[in-house]
Formats: C-alpha cells, sequence, structure tokens
C-alpha cells in the first residue's frame, strides 16, 4: 500500500508541475506584448509600465515561471483588470458553487444510474430493459448545451414550472443539476449493467445459487459490490470531466461560478484571472482524482498490485 501511495502522490506532483508550465506558457505563446493586448490600445504609459511589472515581462522566461509559480502557491495571483479586485478573491468565491453543481450532478447521476444498470442486468430480455437500453443510447449522443436548453424550454417557458437560469434560490439549480446529470447517467447506467451482467457470469455466484440463496440475496449480497467498482471507478472521471461542463452549462443558465469567471477572464483578455482560474481548477481536479484513486485502492485490494 505504501508503494501505491508513493507512486499516486509522485504522479500527482509531476502532473501539477507539468500543468503549471503549461498555464505559464499561455501569456508566453500569444503573440505581441500581453501587456499591451491586456490593455489594448487605450491604456496609459503608466498602465502599461504598471502591468509589465506585475507580469514580470522584464525577465527572463525560467525566472518569471518561478516567480509567478511561488506567487501562485502563496496564494499572491495577483489583481483582475476586468474587476479590479485579487484574483484570489474572485476565484475563491467562485469555486463554491461550481463543486457544489459537480458533487450534486454525481449524486443524482449515480441515484439514476445504479438502479436503472441493476434492472437492466437482472432483466436483459425485457421490453423497459430495451427502451432503456436506447433511451441511454441517445443520452451519450445529446450536446450537454442542447440538453440544457431542451430544459429549458420544457419546464421553464411551457411548462413555468422551474426558473430558467440565474441563482435564486434552490428552484434554480435543479435545470442546471439535470443537464449535467442526465448525460452521466446515460454513461454511468451502462457501465453498471456491464458489471453487474459480468458478476452475474462469476464462478462465486454460481455456487451461491448452487447453494440455494435466493435470487435477491445472490444478487445484493454477492454481485452488487464487484459489479459496482467499475461505477465508481468511471463516477470519480465523469466528476474530473464535470468541470468542464460547468463551463457550459454556467454559459446556459447564467450562473456565476469558476466557469463563467474563466470564459470572462479569456473574452476580457484578463491574463491574471485566467491564469490562476485554469491552475486551480487543474490541481483541484489531480486532487480529487488522486483521492479517488486511493479509494479504490482501499475497496479494491486488486488495485494497488496491478
Amino acid at each position: 500500500m505504501q508503494r501505491y501511495l508513493l507512486q499516486k502522490i509522485g504522479g500527482f506532483v509531476l502532473t501539477a508541475v507539468l500543468v503549471s508550465v503549461l498555464t505559464f506558457l499561455i501569456v508566453q505563446v500569444l503573440p505581441g506584448d500581453p501587456a499591451r493586448l491586456m490593455l489594448g490600445t487605450e491604456g496609459s504609459p503608466e498602465a502599461y509600465a504598471r502591468l509589465r511589472d506585475e507580469l514580470n515581462l522584464d525577465r527572463s522566461a525560467p525566472e518569471r515561471y518561478l516567480r509567478w509559480l511561488v506567487d501562485f502557491m502563496q496564494g499572491q495571483w495577483g489583481n483582475s483588470w476586468r474587476y479590479s479586485l485579487p484574483v484570489r478573491e474572485l476565484v475563491l468565491g467562485a469555486f463554491p458553487l461550481s463543486l457544489f453543481f459537480a458533487f450534486l450532478a454525481v449524486g443524482v447521476a449515480l441515484l439514476a444510474a445504479i438502479p436503472t444498470g441493476m434492472f437492466m442486468a437482472a432483466r436483459p430480455r425485457s421490453y423497459l430493459t430495451q427502451i432503456t437500453s436506447i433511451a441511454t443510447q441517445v443520452g451519450l449522443g445529446l450536446p450537454q448545451f442542447w440538453v440544457g436548453l431542451l430544459l429549458i424550454q420544457l419546464f421553464a417557458v411551457d411548462l413555468g414550472l422551474l426558473p430558467a437560469g440565474g441563482n435564486r434560490g434552490a428552484a434554480s439549480f435543479v435545470l442546471p443539476t439535470l443537464t449535467l446529470a442526465l448525460p452521466r447517467a446515460a454513461i454511468l447506467s451502462r457501465f453498471m449493467r456491464v458489471g453487474m451482467a459480468d458478476a452475474l457470469q462469476t464462478d462465486y455466484v454460481r455456487t451461491a445459487r448452487a447453494k440455494g440463496l435466493s435470487a435477491a440475496g445472490v444478487f445484493f449480497k454477492h454481485a452488487l459490490r464487484p459489479g459496482s467498482l467499475a461505477v465508481l471507478t468511471v463516477a470519480g472521471l465523469q466528476f474530473s470531466q464535470l468541470f468542464a461542463g460547468t463551463i457550459v452549462v454556467e454559459q446556459v443558465f447564467g450562473l456565476p461560478g469558476v466557469g463563467q469567471l474563466l470564459l470572462s477572464g479569456v473574452f476580457q483578455r484578463d491574463l491574471p484571472l485566467v491564469q490562476a482560474t485554469a491552475m486551480v481548477v487543474v490541481v483541484l481536479i489531480l486532487v480529487f482524482d488522486l483521492a479517488f484513486d486511493l479509494f479504490l485502492g482501499l475497496v479494491d485490494p486488486r488495485i494497488r498490485y496491478e
């Protein structure tokens, strides 16, 4: 277990360093002067000089990178040129909403996918299983923004049951959560079906049946745990991918999360905001991936020895 833990932490550190280099290079690969690009043609000479000093543009590239990395690790992320506020304050203020939606969407997706996949594995030849299988296949191919617009049209415009966007209480969270959760539920339910179907064909399940254990006992006591490992693994990967999904969903529903903050920084050429937001998103994804890998190693000891 110790070797497995060291390998995972080493991979985390290496990936974080590589990501920090790529994030830093965002400024370096832009054509022209980054300070002039951010200020535009109307920036005063004083503002131009101040921004060049803040971005350390008069120093060599390795020195700029090390200085930026040290400042980032110390929480000194500079000031946003669009909002005239500390970038750290903006980023940390936007993350709770995005994290809330990511956790909520994964939870809703699992609540829908696990029983659906179990039913399809238990009744593979039923008409309802065939219909559900077609529905999940359709769900896999739907663009996320289209799902959001469809839900707005149906529940907000046509039926008037839910708000179309904004942050106006618990009701305004329903449609964004469903937009994120439904495509994930389609993916997870198919993995759950395959995992349960494979588990039901194992020797220990056949032995349990031969001993006269009831169908429900075989299903829930012997097949459920190994059959659910695949869906748990995919759920962890889906959680990381949800941060990319929140960018689309926050734009569709007008939510003030990290996705909207990142796009706002890109459109306004607010490079300190873009750098810090992108770096925090990636580091957070790496932390969750590491934590989930360690969790899977505890749940299934076989993973630690692969």
